[in-house]
């Protein structure tokens, strides 16, 4: 029997190395579009001139974190929320990004319980990344970077 055969397993990474291959795709896909580990906390705005602003709120910078939020400009009707939206913790020294929740004002907990299985909060960091790369992918192909970002209060990066 063959080598690959035989270790089958060393081929297809496991669900968690996919996760964390979904996390560094995610940091080097927000690097390349907004950069914003270059950025002074505050509010940006990004307009590609097709009547969905996105909005990226620099809400924290550490040393080798970055807290980020990532919306649209319209309300969710149920919510009173802006939706798409996205809260993103950046780690600039191991070059990952990870959507922590994409519910607006509820933390993981709040939207699993406070006792979910492991498999649960796994599928569900699965399905919020996943959701983020294509967002990503998808912000990137309707033309929004560094250089559609405006500094919401003083109209400039």
């Amino acid at each position: 029997m063959s080598a690959v055969l035989d270790d089958r397993h060393s081929l297809l990474p496991g669900r968690f190395e996919f996760l964390m291959g979904l996390y560094a795709e995610n940091y080097h896909r927000l690097t390349r579009l907004f950069a914003p580990q270059q950025l002074v906390p505050g509010q940006y705005v990004s307009d590609v001139d097709d009547g969905l602003n996105v909005h990226l709120a620099v809400q924290e910078r550490h040393p080798y974190t970055l807290e980020l939020e990532l919306t649209y400009d319209f309300v969710d009707a149920h919510t009173g929320h802006r939706a798409p939206s996205a809260q993103l913790r950046m780690y600039t020294d191991a070059h990952v990004a990870e959507a922590l929740h994409c519910h607006p004002g509820r933390h993981l907990w709040q939207v699993l319980g406070p006792f979910a299985p492991a498999h649960t909060v796994f599928q569900h960091r699965l399905q919020m990344n996943g959701f983020l790369a294509r967002w990503l992918e998808y912000l990137a192909e309707q033309g929004h970077s560094i250089g559609t970002l405006v500094r919401a209060d003083s109209g400039r990066v």
